[in-house]
């Protein structure tokens, strides 16, 4: 169950990640909204999860998926430029996360 719910946070991570910037500097409300109650949950998550998952593994791995998904959406909204280097790259931090779920 814990790892369920630090995947969740994970991805909890990307959506306010991209909240965040689509906020404009905390001007749009809509977007802020959006950030906090999803930084929230997703940090409340990162913590139940770290009750029984070590602290390094887990913080490890939620950023891992935050920084990926947040990558991805990126780079499908046209909001940063995709490449074949920066798939490689995302797909050996995926690689990571799931080699750290292996090994705990």
């Amino acid at each position: 169950m814990a790892w369920l719910i630090l995947v969740a946070s994970g991805v909890l991570e990307a959506v306010w990640a991209s909240a965040l910037s689509r906020s404009a500097g905390f001007t749009r409300l809509i977007p802020l909204v959006i950030f906090g109650v999803a930084a929230v949950f997703s940090l409340v998550g990162l913590a139940i999860a770290m009750r029984s998952l070590p602290p390094g593994t887990s913080y490890a791995v939620w950023v891992g998926i935050g920084a990926a998904l947040t990558i991805l959406y990126a780079m499908l909204t046209g909001q940063e430029a995709a490449s074949l280097v920066k798939i490689l790259l995302m797909t050996g931090i995926v690689g990571c996360v799931i080699g750290l779920k292996a090994v705990t």
